[in-house]
């Protein structure tokens, strides 16, 4: 496994994890237990989240909430957004994501 911690202004750490069905790209989100699987690593995603792999069900023992990629790839105007902040309503207004993983999982500065 190899683990970037992030880079300003992300807000996601990443891990390629590797095992006999290929590697695994894995994003950490850096304030709440969330995590999100990707195809390849990147600077910031829009839509390109993956199903998680079946041993990721191992990491919701330890805490996290792995998300789908029905989830992360839902529109953000059919989630519920009712515990956001004004702070963050007025990043989403400025950056306009479609998909709730773009939102949650961003490099917004």
């Amino acid at each position: 496994m190899d683990f970037l911690e992030r880079e300003y202004p992300q807000n996601f750490h990443s891990a390629t994890i590797r095992n006999r069905d290929g590697a695994h790209v894995a994003l950490f989100h850096a304030h709440y237990p969330l995590i999100a699987f990707v195809g390849d690593r990147r600077f910031w995603y829009t839509d390109e989240f993956q199903e998680p792999p079946t041993w990721a069900a191992l990491l919701k023992g330890a805490g996290f909430v792995v998300l789908s990629a029905t989830q992360l790839l839902s529109s953000l105007t059919e989630s519920d957004t009712s515990a956001l902040s004004t702070a963050e309503w007025r990043q989403i207004e400025h950056w306009r994501p479609k998909t709730l993983g773009s939102a949650v999982f961003n490099s917004w500065d």
